[in-house]
């Protein structure tokens, strides 16, 4: 059985620990599921990419000299065999690894022992010529970060938002000294990119939003838009909401005192990502809004164009109800009826007919019924 099978077999507490214990002379399988991995001495990389048993010795070797050495490991969509050997050597507890290999969690920050375990909602902008019912708007994909006091693991799922980039900025000469403030700084640049993403989304979903709202209120025929294309819009919107919202108040705190594995000086950059991510947490709620208010306008504007052809129909059907109403009269067949015998009978009917006619579909459209 498994590290996670044995976990849900039994459940009992467990002893707080003072810190993650490595075992770098242990058996270590190549996982294909590991995208870079380096250690990094004063805020520099040292050395190519290595393996994760030689990451956890370096790191070993170089805290009796360095104490702002550490590792960071990324891995892209691994499986439970494939993280397994990593997650012993670096003391992750059993729960946050089940997490980072099933994903589909709610963004979230929490702490097990001397590891922070942090959930992000990766969100891409998907491209579209014209937004219909059935458009795929948002893309979503999730990024588990466990940061420790020598180390930061990585866990991707999904076929976007790459670290390689942000990897590479930081290892520049300008991101060096911001390395060096050790694996809090890797956590608040990831936070940073992901948030600073959410912004693009918003501000591409505004255009969106903009070009409904445009639809609803157009000249249609009082018919509005698509319905179900406000409907698809909501639900993209919907989607996005679940991703930021549940993220603020763990980005809050990871700016306020008392973060042990927060440097001092990174905590105002982490004040910095949630002022951003406030933002965009206000924007998600007006888009809801709005869209709830254009479904409404929207639904309100079919039953107004419902109503006014109903009326049309009735004040049609009363015109041809008096014609009908006449004739009807006159094709009873009774011997004594006033006008059967009048040489002008026929012609006078006829007349007045038309002109309760033409009376009656005037005063319809004084009223606004035609």
């Amino acid at each position: 059985m498994s590290m996670i099978d044995n976990l849900r077999a039994v459940v009992r507490p467990r002893p707080r620990r003072t810190a993650p214990t490595y075992d770098a002379t242990a058996g270590d399988q190549t996982s294909s599921a590991v995208v870079d991995c380096a250690v990094y001495l004063d805020g520099k990389r040292a050395g190519a990419k290595c393996s994760p048993r030689e990451a956890a010795r370096q790191v070993r070797a170089a805290r009796e000299t360095d104490a702002g050495s550490f590792s960071w490991i990324g891995l892209h969509e691994p499986t439970e065999a494939e993280f397994e050997g990593i997650a012993q050597r670096f003391g992750l507890h059993p729960l946050a690894v089940e997490d980072a290999v099933h994903a589909h969690q709610r963004p979230k920050v929490e702490r097990y022992d001397d590891v922070l375990f942090a959930v992000f909602k990766t969100i891409r902008y998907v491209e579209h010529d014209a937004l219909t019912p059935t458009s795929e708007v948002i893309e979503t994909g999730e990024l588990m970060v466990f940061v420790g006091a020598d180390f930061v693991i990585t866990v991707r799922h999904g076929g976007h938002s790459s670290l390689t980039q942000l990897r590479r900025r930081l290892e520049s000469d300008g991101g060096g000294e911001l390395l060096a403030k050790g694996p809090s700084a890797v956590l608040h640049a990831i936070a940073d990119q992901v948030v600073d993403q959410y912004l693009l989304v918003a501000d591409r979903l505004q255009a969106d939003v903009d070009d409904i709202e445009f639809d609803v209120f157009a000249n249609k025929g009082g018919r509005g838009a698509d319905v179900g294309r406000v409907y698809q819009l909501k639900r993209e919107v919907l989607e996005f909401k679940r991703a930021v919202t549940p993220l603020l108040r763990p980005m809050q705190q990871l700016s306020e005192p008392g973060q042990r594995l927060v440097d001092p000086d990174i905590r105002k950059y982490f004040r910095d990502v949630a002022d951003h991510l406030t933002r965009v947490v206000e924007q998600v709620h007006g888009f809801d809004e709005l869209l709830n208010s254009l479904l409404q306008a929207n639904l309100a504007q079919v039953s107004v164009a419902q109503n006014e052809d109903m009326r049309k129909i009735t004040a049609w059907a009363a015109i041809f109800a008096v014609s009908t109403m006449v004739t009807g009269v006159y094709g009873m067949n009774f011997d004594y009826m006033p006008e059967l015998h009048s040489k002008y009978g026929y012609p006078i009917v006829m007349a007045c007919i038309g002109v309760l006619c033409v009376g009656m579909y005037r005063g319809f459209r004084r009223n606004g019924w035609l």
